[in-house]
């Protein structure tokens, strides 16, 4: 059972994922790979000159890996449950379980009516920290935006759902912030092209 199942492998699942295994959290994703960034190219990603989606969410997939983020390339959740304080994933191979959830399907928002979510009209009702109306679920994206679908903006609430949950687990409002010195301790080698 992992900590964290996020559904979704576009940038606010990965981003989710990234945020929760690098602070010490066990993060499962399942992806599909059906996100919109394949049909983008990021002009307006802060940080990013010009980058075509499918580049830009291959770097960030090397990035989860690189924190060994369990990620199930291909699989996709068919029905989801909550139960006993955890929640079931279903697929078409194994169920898979975690104590959170995140949803990041972009505008697919069935998985979230299936587990009860409250929606605001059509989109899935979350507080700031992307938390639904179901205790330890979360959505991001499209999923709770009527138009503003951006990658920047779904990576953010990827970003805000991990460490909500993180300050969940850790029992204090819970900051992901980095100085150079945790950056040659994680990435000294890769620096160095090792």
């Amino acid at each position: 059972m992992s900590d964290v199942v996020i559904v979704g492998g576009g940038p606010a699942g990965l981003t989710a994922a990234l945020f929760a295994q690098k602070n010490g959290l066990e993060a499962t994703v399942l992806d599909t790979d059906g996100t919109w960034l394949h049909k983008a190219h990021l002009f307006n990603y802060p940080g990013i000159g010009s980058v075509d989606g499918s580049a830009f969410l291959e770097t960030l997939r090397e990035q989860v890996d690189s924190f060994e983020v369990e990620r199930l390339q291909g699989t996709e959740a068919t029905d989801v449950e909550q139960a006993d304080e955890r929640f079931r994933v279903e697929t078409d191979d194994d169920d898979v379980e975690g104590r959170y959830l995140v949803l990041a399907t972009g505008a697919k928002r069935d998985l979230a009516e299936a587990l009860g979510c409250a929606f605001d009209g059509d989109v899935v009702d979350v507080d700031v920290t992307m938390e639904t109306s179901v205790d330890g679920a979360y959505a991001t994206g499209a999923m709770v935006r009527a138009e503003e679908w951006q990658a920047v903006i779904s990576a953010g609430d990827g970003a805000a759902a991990a460490l909500n949950i993180l300050s969940e687990e850790k029992g204090e409002h819970y900051h992901d912030f980095d100085v150079p010195s945790d950056a040659d301790a994680v990435f000294g080698g890769m620096a160095d092209g090792e």
